[in-house]
């Protein structure tokens, strides 16, 4: 979640980060025996022994595989997608009606931004942990929603937002009302005439008055931030997790996942905010856990690697990849090398050995909080369709904001980025057209049924790579090593399993590329997002905005 303000993130920065810390780990972990039986567990000494490849050469010999089993997920603002009972707001019942268009296009998780009951728009700020939002429907609807998706193979997890409550949480309302409450100490309370800290972790002052008092809240007043030193507080959330993975589902994505006790600019990165942020999250972990053995709970933890690395530790599955999505959008949007292999497999050797193994990247091109990935591109179509072909062509779980599939645009503030869901040609819509907020970004043919008709629509690319990744155990399930070509307009890099390899290449430009492989190493063209490829002994051609994976000569 983010309110306010900007964000971007250095990716050379990250990666160095990366690779001090994990220089810095050598070979000690707390899961050390829980490594042992996994793929990645080369030493310090393989890595650095990898000399940097020349033209053609990939560095596999002496790093071992790390595998990350991965799923296709979407990202639904449930009150933008799809509008069952006409009063133009999106609703669970909705989510059921279009599931078989979400199973149509390959998508394999799903991701419901809050559900809950709040007094806002987006959701975030929740009044009733156990309770759906009356607009999006009723807790039946979404047992049902959950029983058709998992029909049709369809995981769902959803926003858990445990940081912090809505203001008009009856908690939190009883809370200020009396200081005797035993609800006062769920949140953080001061005299206001208390010295405070003004850093707030997400900026400005995070303190708001409260008659003779003031409370803590770092995103903005309407949303108080929960105690977690409260024991009561922890066992709680707890139980709300629980409860809704009793209804069916599958995990959730945690909000602000940094910020519970990540209060203070000047603290937040300390030991001492980032090993108690670790322990809420490991014992929440255990408690999912104990109720559903392989809940998947995804953090969002906005920060570098060295940051997201211990909250793999017994906690979180997974991390979303946001230093990734910055670089895969400059890379689409300048036709030039992405360049990530390397900085990916150092990073993906640190959260080995934080996570035991088990840790699996979140990849993603745009989200709730960030300009669209289309209009970050400018409305270019092919360079739309390279970012979501490095996407769905790289390790970790690939997730896709709903509309993204089509070109959807937007740009903040965050209502503009979370406009309708265009099915229609027509920009008034049809049946289910959800209509809570006027589109300031409809673009004629960003739409599905349009797109649903054109075999070179940007619907249809999306379509045909997740397909791929289904079909290849190396896409759905490798990790990645570093390939070099030495093309400026070419991205490459090899995607690796136990035993089998493919190499995936990009044509970046507008112009056809020809290239030279190592010879006799590849043996066949596998996927081609266009006609015209050819792989001819070592000689590799490409079609202008173009991307191939080789198959492996074997014997």
């Amino acid at each position: 979640m983010r309110v306010k303000g900007t964000y971007a993130r250095a990716w050379i920065g990250a990666a160095l980060s990366a690779a001090l810390l994990l220089a810095a780990v050598g070979c000690t972990s707390d899961n050390s025996a829980g490594n042992a039986g996994n793929g990645n567990q080369a030493s310090d000494g393989a890595y650095a022994g990898n000399k940097t490849p020349t033209n053609g050469q990939a560095a596999v010999q002496t790093a071992a595989v790390d595998e990350q089993p991965s799923s296709v997920y979407y990202e639904i603002f449930v009150r933008s997608f799809y509008d069952a009972n006409g009063d133009g707001i999106g609703d669970l019942n909705g989510v059921t009606q279009k599931l078989d268009y979400l199973k149509d296009l390959g998508v394999e998780g799903i991701w419901l931004m809050p559900i809950n009951a709040s007094p806002s728009y987006h959701g975030y700020d929740v009044t009733d942990y156990y309770g759906v939002n009356s607009e999006y429907g009723t807790i039946d609807d979404m047992k049902k929603m959950l029983d058709e998706a998992h029909k049709r193979g369809i995981k769902v997890i959803m926003d858990l937002v445990v940081n912090h409550t809505s203001k008009e949480h009856p908690w939190f309302k009883e809370a200020a009302a009396d200081p005797n409450s035993k609800y006062r100490n769920w949140y953080t309370f001061k005299d206001a005439s208390e010295p405070l800290p003004g850093d707030g972790a997400t900026g400005g002052n995070p303190w708001h008055a409260a008659g003779s008092y003031k409370y803590l809240g770092v995103f903005w007043e309407g949303m108080p931030d929960l105690n977690f030193d409260e024991p009561a507080v922890r066992a709680e959330m707890i139980k709300a997790g629980q409860f809704w993975l009793d209804q069916g589902l599958d995990g959730f994505r945690l909000d602000a996942a940094k910020h519970i006790y990540g209060d203070f600019k000047s603290s937040i990165n300390t030991p001492d905010i980032q090993k108690k942020n670790q322990a809420w999250w490991q014992e929440f972990r255990a408690a999912m856990s104990g109720k559903k053995k392989d809940a998947y709970l995804i953090g969002e933890v906005w920060d570098s690697p060295v940051i997201v690395a211990p909250y793999l530790d017994r906690a979180l599955d997974s991390g979303f990849n946001f230093d990734l999505s910055t670089k895969l959008l400059s890379a689409a949007d300048d036709e030039t090398n992405p360049d990530v292999a390397f900085s990916l497999d150092r990073v993906y050797g640190m959260y080995e050995k934080s996570s035991g193994g088990t840790f699996v990247d979140a990849t993603f091109l745009g989200n709730h909080d960030l300009n669209r990935a289309m209009s970050v591109l400018l409305g270019n179509v092919d360079h739309a369709k390279m970012a979501a072909a490095l996407q769905l062509t790289l390790p970790g779980n690939p997730f896709i904001y709903y509309g993204e599939e089509i070109g959807m645009q937007g740009m903040k503030p965050d209502e503009a980025i979370r406009e309708p869901m265009p099915w229609y040609a027509s920009k008034e819509g049809g049946e289910g057209q959800t209509k809570w907020e006027a589109s300031r970004y409809w673009k004629e043919g960003a739409n599905v049924e349009e797109q649903l008709k054109d075999e070179n629509s940007l619907l249809a690319f999306y379509k045909e790579l997740i397909a791929w990744r289904k079909e290849l155990p190396t896409l759905r399930n490798g990790g990645i090593k570093e390939y070099k070509i030495d093309n400026p307009q070419i991205g490459s890099y090899l995607r690796v399993t136990a035993d089998d390899q493919a190499l995936v290449v990009h044509n970046m430009g507008g112009a056809e590329q020809t290239v030279q492989l190592t010879e006799g190493e590849f043996a066949e063209i596998a996927k081609q997002s266009k006609d015209g490829a050819k792989l001819d002994g070592a000689t590799l051609v490409l079609p202008a905005y173009s991307t191939v994976v080789l198959r492996q000569d074997r014997p």
